[in-house]
């Protein structure tokens, strides 16, 4: 069922701690951790506590985690000290598009140039 945890789901293993990860923020609602295959100098994930499949899902269902995600997307910007050089949050929706774990993410990447359009 949309919203609860799933038992295959990388991400809600890592929210019940049955995976180890870096974790760099938590709040009541998100739990933020470094990429294990990083694509810049800071490259951390944020997602929500609860599973949804994408961030598209997540913002029609619960509007108010959606807004807590990008929050601590914020945040850990902040925490990272990247606000000033320039970050990148990044939502991948679908294989096409490179989302390998299908849980809601964001990826705060920044610490390095980046391109536009991406490569």
């Amino acid at each position: 069922m949309a919203g609860e945890p799933q038992s295959d789901c990388l991400f809600c293993k890592i929210v019940t701690g049955d995976i180890p990860a870096t974790i760099v923020r938590e709040s009541g609602t998100t739990v933020a951790f470094r990429d294990i295959n990083p694509q810049a100098p800071t490259h951390v994930l944020v997602i929500p506590k609860v599973h949804y499949p994408d961030a598209a899902s997540l913002a029609e269902a619960e509007p108010r985690i959606a807004a807590d995600m990008l929050r601590e997307a914020g945040l850990v910007a902040a925490d990272e000290k990247i606000v000033e050089s320039g970050y990148r949050i990044v939502l991948n929706t679908g294989s096409g598009a490179g989302q390998t774990v299908f849980h809601a993410h964001a990826h705060v990447l920044g610490g390095r140039g980046m391109q536009w359009p991406p490569g």
